[in-house]
Formats: structure tokens, C-alpha cells, sequence
């Protein structure tokens, strides 16, 4: 079984407490064929994030190699050694403090948004392990979340698009900011 025993049919994962979507393949062949798109980067991955402080760029790119942390075994870092790793992001909004963020990946390294962000002095809302304990919202995971996936259909080889909403925590913080702009 493709996948191991412990995550049949599972192609990729997201970050624990990350919320959003995951491909689940039926079978071993769409398993190899979604696998190989992965690797090939034409799975386009689109994630929503709220980021502690306030970006001035309208947009960006991270490029910074990550690999495993010699302070910490449990994290990432960026590291000169590290794998290439590579972020774009686009300003969705901006309010008192923080930025939302419309993020998109060339690479799928290990936290690799959460490590970008931090690196640059953005660090996720609610990211215990990335942004130094700090959860000002008290939310419970944090406030990255896997919005859409585009990819060729393993059987029909057409493009198809999935997307999630934001979960009902998302939501409520960004509803929070925006009144306390509008003040």
C-alpha cells in the first residue's frame, strides 16, 4: 500500500495545527501519478496566513534553504546547508498590528512557510514553536491554513481545483481586527 500502513492513500501533509486541505489518493496509481506531480512542483498549493506585524510589500518572495536545526532537533531553520526552499506571498490585508497573507509554495520543506515568515520577522498568530510562544488571540492552532490545491486529475489528467474555507477561529479573529480598524 502506497502511503505505509499507518497513512494509506496520503500524498503529502500539512503542519500539525495547520487547518485546509490534503490530497488522499484512492490508489497506488494515483498515489505514484499525484506523487510525481509533487515533485515535478506543478501541484499549486495556496495557504491563507495572519502574521504578527505589519508587512509593507504588496508582495514577495522568500528564498532561503532550510534544514533540520542544530539548536533544536524538533525544528527547522534556515540554514546555509539546508535544502532550497521557496515562499511567495501577496498582502490579502493589513490591520493594526498584523497582515494577512495569501501564501504560495515552489518547494514543500518540512514548516517551510512558518520558518520563512519567522525568519523575516513575520511570524504566525498562534505558531507556538516559530513566533516564541506569542498568541495573542489564544486561538487553538495557528492561524495558517491550506486553502486550495490544483493539480491534474491522476485518471483524466484534466486540472482540478479544490478549495477550503476558513475555519470558524480563522474567522473570528479576522472579524475582531477588522472592527477594531474601523474604530
Amino acid at each position: 500500500m502506497y502511503g505505509g500502513k499507518l497513512r494509506p492513500g496520503i500524498v503529502h501533509r500539512i503542519d500539525k495545527d495547520t487547518s485546509g486541505l490534503i490530497i488522499v489518493a484512492k490508489n497506488d496509481l494515483a498515489h505514484i501519478n499525484i506523487s510525481k506531480q509533487i515533485q515535478a512542483r506543478t501541484v499549486e498549493k495556496t495557504y491563507i496566513a495572519l502574521v504578527r506585524g505589519e508587512i509593507k510589500e504588496s508582495a514577495g518572495t522568500i528564498n532561503m534553504p532550510i534544514g533540520r536545526s542544530t539548536v533544536d532537533r524538533t525544528k527547522m531553520a534556515v540554514k546555509k546547508d539546508g535544502k532550497e526552499a521557496i515562499t511567495h506571498f501577496k498582502v490579502l490585508e493589513r490591520y493594526q498590528g498584523y497582515t494577512l497573507l495569501e501564501v504560495k509554495i515552489e518547494t514543500g520543506r518540512t514548516h517551510q512557510i512558518r520558518v520563512h515568515l519567522a525568519q523575516i520577522g513575520f511570524p504566525i498568530v498562534g505558531d507556538i514553536v516559530y513566533s516564541n510562544g506569542k498568541n495573542p488571540f489564544n486561538v487553538v492552532g495557528q492561524m495558517l491554513h491550506a486553502k486550495s490545491i490544483e493539480f491534474k486529475h491522476p485518471t483524466t489528467g484534466k486540472t482540478v481545483k479544490f478549495e477550503a474555507d476558513l475555519p470558524e477561529y480563522f474567522q473570528e479573529v479576522l472579524t475582531k481586527l477588522e472592527k477594531n480598524r474601523q474604530m
